[in-house]
């Protein structure tokens, strides 16, 4: 018979010691590693409310608002604009538009293949952005809302279509922007709104509850809903959706990536969902045809997604751009893709 043997402890220290600093070493990997794993889970459950709420406006009119991971809009203050901004319409320099900044005109417009009912404008990729200062432009007389972090998010329609609230007026056609306004009626204070225009009524004056912005057109605001100031260096968060019903509602949806503010309004005001075909969205200047100037060294990739009742993509124009106001970027080339939500995308830089 074989003799009994004992484990002598001082063999099996260094063992021991061996498992317990590869265990002290393992912990944090996998801590690290499930961490990675609970910040990619958390991003995409973010992108997903963004994405679910910014299509998927309240059904009702009126102001909502909606805070992730919350998926139901909740009724909130529908706000009056006590002093009105104006977001003029495009007034191109002799000899074309400016080459050096994005908009009044020098910007891409997605062309639908049909009537668009809805406007989707994303960032998908912002880089070096770090400050951006709104700046008086001497075209449109110095004004808008100036200073650091003022700028505004807009989608507009086409200016080109004539509908019944020109009310015959020769060479009159209607024009709508859907906007997110920094400190628009208050310091501190955003608003997400609808702009709507009378572009060429003439010299008569403008009909009931219309303020004239010279020059022959007329316009007037939604009311709207506040929001956060979110300064420009979040930039790659925001989304902004405009749609149009006829003879129902028009909507804009402001969102900050785990906030959501939804203003909802008739589509007869200017009956704009009758011949909406062309859409802008950018990041510019903050009223009164004014420019948003980055730092430099930016760079801005912008999405115009549709929806049509179409999957063909849509044709990305050059030089169609219809607000006033612009950035301080460079257009680079534009590229378009057909499917469920055909888009044309774009990178603007300094």
């Amino acid at each position: 018979m074989k003799p009994t043997r004992t484990l002598d402890w001082r063999a099996l220290l260094p063992a021991a010691t061996a498992s317990l600093v590869s265990a002290c070493w393992l912990q944090p990997v996998f801590a690290q590693e499930s961490a990675a794993a609970t910040v990619d889970a958390e991003a995409v459950a973010k992108d997903n409310w963004r994405q679910f709420m910014s299509k998927n406006p309240a059904a009702e009119p009126g102001c909502f608002h909606a805070a992730y991971p919350n998926y139901l809009w909740e009724r909130t203050a529908c706000l009056t604009i006590a002093q009105p901004h104006v977001h003029p319409v495009r007034r191109l320099p002799t000899g074309g538009p400016a080459a050096q900044v994005t908009g009044n005109g020098n910007d891409y417009v997605a062309q639908a293949a049909g009537l668009i009912s809805k406007t989707l404008g994303t960032f998908p990729k912002v880089t070096g952005v770090t400050s951006e200062r709104g700046v008086g432009v001497a075209a449109f007389g110095g004004g808008g809302i100036l200073g650091p972090n003022e700028y505004t998010l807009q989608i507009n329609t086409n200016f080109t279509g004539t509908t019944s609230t020109c009310a015959g007026h020769s060479g009159c056609t209607v024009w709508q922007q859907f906007i997110y306004s920094p400190d628009y009626n208050v310091d501190g204070q955003a608003a997400v709104f609808m702009q709507y225009w009378l572009i060429g009524w003439g010299s008569s004056a403008c009909p009931r509850n219309w303020m004239s912005a010279g020059g022959g057109d007329c316009f007037r605001n939604s009311n709207f809903v506040a929001a956060p100031d979110i300064p420009i260096t979040s930039l790659g968060s925001l989304t902004l959706t405009g749609s149009a019903v006829a003879g129902g509602n028009d909507t804009v949806v402001f969102n900050s990536g785990t906030q959501a503010y939804s203003i909802s309004g008739a589509d007869s005001v200017v009956n704009i969902a009758t011949v909406w075909r062309q859409s802008e969205f950018n990041v510019v200047g903050n009223a009164g045809g004014s420019r948003a100037n980055f730092n430099r060294g930016s760079s801005v990739t912008v999405k115009i997604a549709l929806t049509d009742g179409s999957t063909a993509a849509p044709t990305c124009v050059a030089g169609a751009g219809s607000t006033g106001e612009t950035n301080n970027l460079n257009l680079g080339p534009c590229t378009t893709a057909a499917g469920s939500t055909p888009s044309v995308q774009f990178t603007e830089s300094n």
